[in-house]
């Protein structure tokens, strides 16, 4: 029973991927891997910072600076050093994979040889939740989980990685988020106890950094 049902999760995988990842067209190729793209969102995790420069003090932004660091270096090793190293699951891209010949990739584009599970879902959701956590504002929070969900999406779109691969990994970086979030709690008690402000000055400045760098990316694959 337990091999049946997994190899039902393999094929609905599958079909899932080749049913995302079919659904190409070069204006999306270009966006999806501009947007997949990690140093294009350094703006964004800029204006976080600057966020948090100028609502609390400084041993505050310390101790959150270091939980996110920590969120990031949990979600990115616990998927990649500890766990595909275990699993060794082929990406749907790779050649090595019966099914790598039914995917479109983009720009020759096909990540490394594991892909289970994704450490972009892990980074991406761990630093959404950690800063959801920190700062309780729900816009600022639904613009990072919407966010974090197409860039999962844009990592199908390109073929690098499954859905359960996305999965796995945003359930790693929610964990990783929740733990370091609890030390921040608990580190912040020698500083003074930590409350989320009433008022939170710039709160929506990363949401507007982030619509401005999509909207580049939108513009910038009109015209590739």
């Amino acid at each position: 029973m337990f091999y049946d049902l997994l190899k039902w999760i393999v094929q609905t995988d599958d079909r899932i991927l080749l049913f995302i990842n079919g659904m190409h067209t070069p204006y999306f190729d270009t966006f999806m891997q501009c947007y997949s793209g990690k140093w294009i969102w350094i703006p964004m995790y800029l204006s976080i910072y600057f966020v948090v420069l100028r609502n609390f003090h400084w041993k505050t932004m310390l101790l959150c600076m270091i939980g996110l660091g920590l969120t990031i270096t949990f979600a990115d090793q616990v998927g990649a050093t500890l766990i595909r190293p275990l699993v060794e699951r082929l990406r749907p891209s790779n050649l090595d994979n019966p099914i790598s010949g039914f995917v479109h990739i983009v720009d020759g584009y096909r990540g490394g040889r594991f892909g289970f599970p994704s450490c972009h879902a892990a980074n991406t959701f761990g630093l959404s939740f950690f800063i959801h956590y920190f700062f309780r504002r729900s816009w600022l929070s639904l613009f990072l989980f919407s966010w974090a969900v197409l860039t999962c999406y844009s990592r199908m779109y390109l073929g690098v990685h499954y859905l359960g691969d996305l999965l796995v990994g945003t359930f790693i970086g929610w964990i990783g988020a929740w733990l370091m979030y609890r030390l921040f709690l608990y580190l912040s008690r020698f500083q003074g106890s930590f409350t989320h402000p009433d008022t939170l000055h710039y709160n929506l400045f990363p949401v507007c950094i982030g619509l401005s760098t999509i909207a580049g990316i939108a513009v910038y694959a009109a015209f590739a």
